[in-house]
């Protein structure tokens, strides 16, 4: 548990560091969440850690217990912040706490490794994302509940040679263990980098 604290700590500053690097335009463009600029999804990762678990708590409360709805609440709030304030906000908090260190910080490393990819793979900055942090949350995603993963990992398996990593039974999708980890939280950019029996209805899954 300690060592999956220690990777999602580690996740942060590396995001930092991407953001302290991008241009004004960067920053404006969109991003791999439909609807949401790399700032909007910057903050998001970042906006519930000066909440604490009681301030997450009750803000799902007051969206009636639902996620979306919270996390719109909670982007409204801090997508003001200045791009300053949000890489400020990175490096203040680098240790999950609250909501993002539950499951033994697998939320804050899943989260912030799928929001990481969310950033850079529209900007066209590839990155090699340690395979111990990437191993981790694609164990996780078939249990995160706050991602589509679950859904459109049932019945089918997924195989990524370059981590030697595999899960699930069914038709097989093969690819990078970066682009499946993208893809099953619904991102249809990375299913051009998969290949297999299943690819088609993991596409009607993300697509659908």
């Amino acid at each position: 548990m300690g060592d999956v604290l220690a990777m999602a700590t580690a996740e942060r500053p590396d995001l930092a560091d991407l953001l302290e690097s991008l241009t004004p335009e960067q920053w404006e463009s969109p991003s791999l969440c439909a609807g949401w600029s790399v700032r909007q999804v910057a903050a998001h990762v970042i906006g519930y850690e000066s909440l604490g678990l009681g301030g997450a708590v009750l803000l799902m409360l007051r969206n009636g217990g639902r996620l979306n709805r919270a996390n719109a609440a909670r982007l409204d709030d801090v997508a003001a912040w200045s791009s300053e304030r949000i890489v400020e906000e990175y490096r203040t908090h680098l240790r999950p706490r609250g909501i993002t260190a539950a499951f033994g910080g697998r939320i804050g490393l899943t989260d912030c490794t799928i929001h990481h990819q969310d950033i850079r793979r529209p900007l066209g900055l590839p990155r090699t994302i340690p395979p111990e942090r990437l191993r981790e949350a694609l164990d996780f995603a078939p249990r995160a509940r706050a991602l589509p993963a679950p859904a459109n990992m049932r019945g089918l398996r997924f195989v990524a040679p370059d981590l030697d990593w595999s899960h699930g039974e069914g038709p097989e999708v093969h690819g990078p263990g970066e682009a499946l980890l993208v893809a099953v939280a619904g991102r249809a950019s990375a299913l051009g980098d998969l290949s297999g029996d299943g690819v088609d209805e993991l596409a009607r899954r993300v697509r659908g």
